[in-house]
């Protein structure tokens, strides 16, 4: 990891500090996915075969995972981990459900009613990792707030195994949340399939779910087409650690390390005013690092990493406000009086004793969070993002009485002449 001294940085330096790896070879993933969505929308299945082939080593007969496979998945798993399972769900949809949004209803004048109803979206398709490490927590978390949302059809990609199988913890996890429609996809063909429709795979209407930089950029060009609407960019997994002189070296470097394993391309960033701090923690990583399983894949990411001193703790928030980072950890000896200073995070983690890794599986929110610097603009999903708030209004004789001329002058100001005049009929058979 590289170790910095913000002060000593140009304005470039900076800049170039906080630049995330995929970045850097944005051009290409375009080139590349939108090569791949081209081909699924050509020729539907069979090019989901060849490119799972080529991809994934594996082009099953037909996509969809059976009622056979799920028993198998059932039988597979076990009883401690669908415990964990059942468990995270019911906090994830205890927290998701006190945050629901509700419909209302107001006068905003006599005889004129304005209102606001929730209706769930009608087919969703959720997007479920399984790379180098399937992960079931991603089924919960998007699977939790669909069926809360009441979406009518849930559709879920998940990539295949060696053997063209899905993942028995996933299949399980799905099935905990009331999804029954699997299919064994993955990577920037499985967004084509559910945005466009195959013969097998039916099209949605919002996509949901992390994913690597091809997921991710294929979710934004299938947005950008006007296919299918999705939550928000996630791509490779990123964590900001702000750090005082009393935080605990060693969980400060396993924070940085549960993000690194994730993927080559994830980044992890540690901001703290004291010197003595960057040194701790880069000698907690390399302890640590050599008794991880996927030590390899944690080793690259952490290349693209930075260990920062600050001038102050302020300092280090106008960073990550900056840098807005998909995982905020506040490793401080008071970390709620701190927590106004932030504008943008995808989710924050307070104290020494909140691990970014429980809102990973099962504190109650959601893993599912803006990347990239979105989350200046994104939220991380909630039973809100599978919704649709409709605005509804009605006006009687009365209404359009009272409030008909206001309308009346600003269709006149905008030159919108049968604007005005839808007003002024009604106007005059209301009088």
């Amino acid at each position: 990891m590289n170790r910095l001294q913000w002060s000593q940085l140009d304005a470039d330096a900076q800049a170039q500090s906080l630049q995330r790896p995929v970045q850097a070879v944005a051009a290409r993933t375009r080139e590349s996915v939108a090569s791949l969505i081209a081909a699924v929308r050509a020729d539907g299945d069979t090019a989901l075969r060849e490119i799972s082939l080529r991809f994934d080593g594996v082009a099953p007969a037909t996509f969809e995972v059976g009622e056979a496979e799920f028993a198998a998945a059932e039988r597979a798993v076990s009883a401690d981990l669908r415990k964990a399972m059942s468990e995270a769900a019911a906090r994830i949809a205890m927290f998701h459900q006190a945050g629901m949004s509700q419909g209302y209803a107001v006068d905003t004048a006599p005889g004129v009613r304005c209102e606001r109803v929730v209706r769930p979206i009608g087919r969703v398709g959720l997007y479920v990792p399984a790379g180098s490490a399937p992960l079931p927590s991603t089924a919960l978390m998007l699977g939790v707030p669909a069926r809360l949302a009441g979406c009518r059809e849930v559709v879920l990609c998940t990539p295949p195994r060696s053997d063209g199988s899905a993942d028995p913890a996933v299949l399980v996890a799905a099935r905990l949340t009331g999804v029954h429609r699997v299919f064994t996809l993955g990577g920037a063909q499985a967004i084509a399939a559910m945005a466009y429709g195959t013969e097998s795979v039916p099209a949605c209407d919002k996509l949901f779910g992390p994913g690597n930089s091809f997921v991710t950029e294929a979710k934004q060009q299938v947005a950008q087409d006007g296919a299918a609407a999705i939550d928000m960019p996630a791509g490779p997994s990123e964590v900001l650690v702000i750090a005082d002189a009393g935080a605990n070296p060693a969980f400060v470097a396993a924070d940085l390390l549960s993000q690194a394993e994730h993927g080559p391309d994830s980044q992890v960033l540690l901001l703290t005013d004291d010197p003595a701090m960057l040194a701790r923690v880069a000698a907690a990583v390399d302890d640590q690092l050599g008794r991880l399983s996927r030590a390899s894949i944690a080793v690259q990411a952490l290349q693209a990493s930075r260990l920062i001193q600050v001038e102050s703790l302020a300092q280090a928030f106008e960073i990550s406000n900056r840098y807005a980072p998909e995982h905020l950890i506040l490793a401080l000896r008071e970390p709620r009086a701190w927590l106004d200073k932030v504008e943008a995070a995808g989710s924050v983690f307070l104290g020494d004793y909140t691990p970014e890794a429980l809102g990973d599986y099962c504190s109650g929110t959601n893993h599912v969070l803006p990347t990239a610097g979105a989350a200046r603009a994104y939220s991380g999903v909630s039973v809100a993002s599978f919704q649709n708030l409709i605005s509804v209004q009605s006006a009687t004789p009365a209404g359009i009485a009272a409030i008909g001329e206001c309308a009346r002058i600003l269709a006149r100001a905008e030159g919108l002449d049968a604007h005005e005049n839808a007003v002024t009929l009604r106007m005059e058979a209301a009088a």
